[in-house]
């Protein structure tokens, strides 16, 4: 019995989690994750993560797109989903109903498991019906043992009764007060171009991350955003196995990153906004597109840099992505980020400097991202 005793409150030292039925926040359903260190929470009327966050710390990136008091209607906000496109859609689909960037972030999300302990992390699931698309969704979340950091899997089904094209992109969108003027984003893409441009070449001009080019043809750094938001939107495509994004806020002792396999979603998007000379919202986007269209656009281009610009499903046909999002402390002096790598127990994120680059570790605790 003692020795029960003692494994017992070994486990409560090492996975302090709180496990939470649905709860109100704000008046909405939602799934709360907490353990010794972080925050995470899910909004059911549109499945959007609203809140991820230290527990000791106010500050969260996802403040924007909060609902006014008493909302309590779907509503994308933080990071949501666009499912089953990214963008509008054509003229006779709107006249149909259907929203901009899909239904996911415009209906109510369904509970399969509560937050509950699996293999030391603590574990939810979820899930949607797309109407008009005919397009269900399920959604496996993940947040390690003491540590902020989720991995999400996400497994589509087409339930037309023939094939279709789909998109899926992932909207993280941070806002004040951790979005300031000091903000640095950071990422892996590579060559990208600038949305707004006609066909058969929307594409051209090109250029390469962190560089832009602006509506006058001026070089623009999308690390970092003032009083000008021009680009608003940016794709890039990236090279590696794994693709990164990180925003990291100095002033704010914060840094918000994603990694996810680019089999997985070959595009980075970055969208930018201000509002009254200052930084109102930076979109951290990645999915399977690199073209803000309709998909009557999208077909007549096919591919932009050799790669795919939308995917398929067969009738009944099911595809699963993944990715991981996690939090940092920083230093005051932060300058952002060079890289970040994942190995079998932690991530690894290396600053950016031409010497005495810092480096910063998160344990996963057994957290297995299942990653190439």
């Amino acid at each position: 019995m003692k020795s029960l005793t003692q494994a017992a409150l070994f486990l409560l030292c090492f996975n302090p989690v709180t496990l939470r039925a649905v709860e109100l926040v704000d008046g909405r359903s939602s799934l709360i994750f907490e353990n010794s260190k972080s925050r995470l929470v899910i909004d059911l009327a549109g499945g959007s993560y609203r809140e991820f966050r230290f527990l000791d710390d106010t500050v969260n990136p996802f403040n924007w797109g909060q609902p006014r008091p008493g909302v309590t209607n779907p509503k994308v906000m933080g990071h949501f989903l666009c499912l089953d496109r990214w963008g509008p859609p054509s003229v006779s689909e709107g006249a149909n109903g259907m929203p901009y960037h899909g239904e996911a972030g415009s209906v109510v999300w369904q509970v399969d498991e509560e937050v509950h302990s699996q293999d030391g992390a603590a574990h939810a699931s979820m899930h949607a019906m797309l109407p008009l698309a005919g397009i269900g969704i399920r959604r496996s979340i993940q947040v390690a043992a003491g540590q902020p950091v989720a991995l999400i899997r996400e497994t589509v089904t087409n339930r037309n009764k023939l094939g279709r094209p789909y998109n899926m992109v992932q909207h993280p969108s941070i806002a004040p007060p951790f979005l300031t003027e000091n903000t640095v984003v950071d990422a892996n893409g590579r060559k990208g171009f600038a949305q707004g441009g006609t066909l058969p070449n929307p594409e051209e001009p090109s250029f390469h991350w962190p560089q832009a080019l602006n509506r006058d043809g001026g070089i623009v750094n999308l690390r970092h955003l003032h009083g000008d938001h021009d680009p608003g939107v940016t794709s890039f495509a990236i090279d590696e196995p794994i693709g990164w994004v990180t925003a990291a806020t100095p002033e704010t002792g914060l840094l918000i990153g994603y990694l996810w396999p680019t089999a997985d979603y070959p595009w980075l998007d970055i969208w930018r906004n201000s509002s009254n000379g200052k930084p109102s919202a930076r979109g951290l986007e990645f999915g399977t597109t690199g073209l803000h269209q309709p998909f009557p656009v999208l077909m007549e281009k096919g591919r932009i840099f050799g790669r795919t610009i939308f995917e398929y499903l067969d009738a009944n046909e099911s595809a699963t992505k993944r990715f991981a999002v996690f939090l940092l402390r920083i230093p005051a002096d932060f300058v952002g980020v060079g890289d970040v790598r994942l190995t079998s127990e932690e991530i690894v994120v290396t600053e950016r400097r031409e010497s005495g680059a810092r480096t910063l570790t998160i344990p996963l605790n057994g957290l297995d991202l299942g990653f190439p």
